[in-house]
């Protein structure tokens, strides 16, 4: 009676995973630091939209202004927002997406399920899951290795929109962690939509329909206090908002303290529900993957 061989995973002890996982990231990051040196200069032409909003929210508040009478020593508030703060806020919306988002992710996935090349992880001593989130770090890294100087250039000449200054040290440990769950949120949950492909091979409509979603509510429009409250108290049972609008809302103190341990406990219990059923989705998928050929 033959035996199922044990998974070359099994076979490796927990060191030289980690060694596995290092040499992954290591490659990935030189590899994108050796082509990647348009980043400074395309992340500071990103910026210049900012400058569209500053007229843009400056507008809608000095009409707000005037119809509801505020003087220069009464600004009007939106949401809980000043004009300063709107203008902070999607400063630090741009730093929360930078993190969060997973361009080509999810359309790659369905591409190398589609094109048969996902065999190749099934035979290697790598998952595809664990060789993508460690390729995702690199680029992260190098993204930020590279805009640094960019970013803090921008924020420099912003400094006077940020007019509550740093945050406290809870709030500024907060806000860190919550770019680092954001990411785990943002790679998991498009690559649970790439997991799609193993039963519907094209996932380009259902991938367009929630990076629609997630423009609108995931905060990187708009704050999402601007909204309805009938609306509003939904919106923030979704995972969408760690995405751009609560780090955003961390840094500038708009989340009450009382609060702030409840909400980054929310969204630990979102990573670990997208990493569980992104693995499902992957194992469930293998199971009824058939390739052919050499």
């Amino acid at each position: 009676m033959s035996t199922i061989p044990a998974s070359p995973l099994a076979k490796i002890g927990a060191v030289h995973q980690v060694k596995t996982w290092w040499m992954m990231i290591r490659i990935s990051l030189e590899e994108r630091l050796a082509y990647r040196g348009d980043f400074a200069l395309g992340t500071l032409m990103r910026f210049l939209p900012i400058i569209t909003q500053i007229f843009l929210w400056g507008a809608i508040f000095n009409a707000v202004a005037a119809q509801s009478g505020n003087d220069e020593n009464n600004p009007p508030m939106l949401g809980g927002y000043a004009l300063p703060d709107m203008v902070a806020y999607f400063l630090l919306t741009m730093i929360a997406r930078a993190f969060s988002s997973m361009p080509g992710l999810a359309s790659g996935i369905a591409s190398q399920v589609r094109q048969g090349e996902i065999k190749k992880y099934l035979i290697q001593p790598v998952d595809l899951i664990s060789f993508l989130l460690c390729t995702r770090i690199a680029h992260k890294l190098a993204y930020y290795v590279v805009a640094t100087l960019p970013f803090a250039f921008v924020f420099f000449l912003c400094r006077g929109f940020f007019t509550e200054g740093f945050p406290p040290p809870a709030y500024f440990i907060a806000f860190l962690g919550s770019l680092v769950m954001g990411f785990m949120i943002g790679f998991f949950l498009e690559a649970t939509i790439g997991m799609i492909s193993f039963w519907l091979l094209e996932v380009n409509s259902l991938l367009l329909i929630f990076m629609l979603f997630s423009f609108f509510l995931s905060g990187h429009m708009f704050p999402l206090s601007l909204l309805p409250p009938d609306i509003e108290w939904f919106v923030n049972l979704l995972p969408l908002k760690y995405l751009a609008y609560f780090p955003a809302a961390i840094f500038l103190q708009k989340i009450p303290e009382d609060e702030l341990a409840t909400e980054m406990a929310i969204e630990a219990g979102w990573v670990v529900f997208f990493i569980i059923v992104c693995r499902w989705m992957y194992e469930r998928g293998l199971k009824r993957y058939s390739g052919f050929g050499g």
